[in-house]
């Protein structure tokens, strides 16, 4: 049941019983264990336009984190029998033993046009209460994702490490506003060892670990709300500390730098998304979950608190910003994933640009 009063009948899939969030669709036909354990959907109910889902089970390798974090699950055909040499199960099971609630046997194609046509809205699914007027009352009673303030609940409560692999070359100092594994595995392959640091952390805490650079994950929510990050991204500036933010680590550096936020109709999601890399001309296919964008002029250089600023990726599908770089501070951004697990990978050269930034800082310091 949509906030607007349009509703689908279909059969449980998961968890029986109610689930709230926003309803957002992700249009990637591959990687969808990859989606749900990502903390970025924390608070949303994610369509999947693919329509076949859970073909391959689930396994105890490809999770982004400890969980699965959507708050409810659409798809139109599930697989009856997950099918592929690393299964350790299916994916109905999965979700009903973590207690998530879903649908199948729904027009997620209809579904997904009305949100297209209407923009992502709140939602309720229910096998328990199946009166329309009574459900449809409840969604519009939830809180709605703008203004949310969530990357406290999708944070580490205590520091950790992942170690290089192989010889170590430099130290990061993560701070997580809702990191997925896959960015310090993507770290640690070129040689990075990375400290990850609940979002509350302080410049004297990420200081302690000796960070050659600082990292903003992406996560859940409304960048507009995130002032401690904001404060401490410009922290880090002041300092001039090499500085890398994804997804909403890039919309918390763009409000740092003095751009505003703001809510996309519905949003980027999935792992088929154009982008175009201003600095060496190429497109990429890419990998996006963002709800959110920065407010900055495409073409010309902006004059910021940290000196200039210019737009360095942008969508083109709909000329969003989606990427930012300081031209006289180390930092610079990407809204989208690099670290893009389940794929695609055109853009894990970002990472290499992270180090080369290190790299560039050690020898003129």
């Amino acid at each position: 049941m949509l906030e607007d009063g349009r509703s689908f009948r279909g059969e449980s899939y998961g968890a029986a019983g109610e689930t709230f969030g926003e309803a957002v669709f992700t249009t990637g036909m591959t990687g969808y264990q990859e989606t749900l354990t990502d903390p970025s959907f924390h608070r949303q109910v994610v369509v999947q336009t693919a329509p076949h889902i859970g073909n391959t089970g689930v396994n105890g390798e490809d999770d982004e984190s400890s969980k699965i974090w959507v708050a409810g699950y659409v798809v139109r055909d599930p697989a009856r029998i997950g099918s592929n040499w690393r299964a350790t199960g299916g994916l109905g099971e999965r979700l009903a033993a973590e207690g998530v609630v879903g649908i199948s046997g729904i027009d997620t194609r209809a579904l997904t046009r009305h949100l297209r046509e209407r923009g992502a809205m709140r939602v309720g699914i229910s096998t328990v209460d199946l009166d329309p007027a009574s459900v449809q009352a409840r969604v519009r009673a939830q809180p709605e994702m703008l203004g949310a303030d969530l990357s406290a609940e999708v944070t580490t409560a205590k520091p950790y490490t992942v170690q290089a692999e192989g010889e170590h070359r430099y130290t990061v100092a993560a701070v997580d506003l809702g990191i997925k594994a896959n960015v310090a595995r993507r770290l640690a392959a070129r040689g990075v060892t990375t400290h990850i640091m609940p979002a509350t952390s302080s410049l004297a805490e990420l200081l302690a670990v000796s960070p050659d650079a600082v990292f903003f994950s992406p996560g859940p929510g409304d960048p507009a709300t995130a002032d401690h990050p904001v404060a401490l991204a410009r922290e880090v500036m002041n300092r001039k500390v090499p500085l890398f933010g994804i997804c909403f680590g890039s919309q918390i550096l763009g409000r740092a730098l003095g751009f505003d936020t703001y809510k996309l109709g519905y949003g980027h999601r999935g792992i088929n998304q154009p982008v175009l890399d201003r600095t060496t001309g190429k497109v990429e296919v890419t990998s996006h979950n963002h709800g959110f964008a920065v407010q900055a002029p495409l073409n010309t250089v902006i004059d910021t608190d940290f000196g200039g600023v210019e737009v360095s990726h942008v969508c083109l599908n709909d000329n969003v910003v989606e990427g930012l770089r300081a031209l006289e501070v180390p930092a610079f951004t990407v809204q989208y994933h690099p670290e893009a697990a389940a794929g695609t990978h055109d853009a894990d050269y970002l990472f290499d640009r992270f180090v080369e930034l290190v790299e560039g800082r050690k020898t003129n310091a």
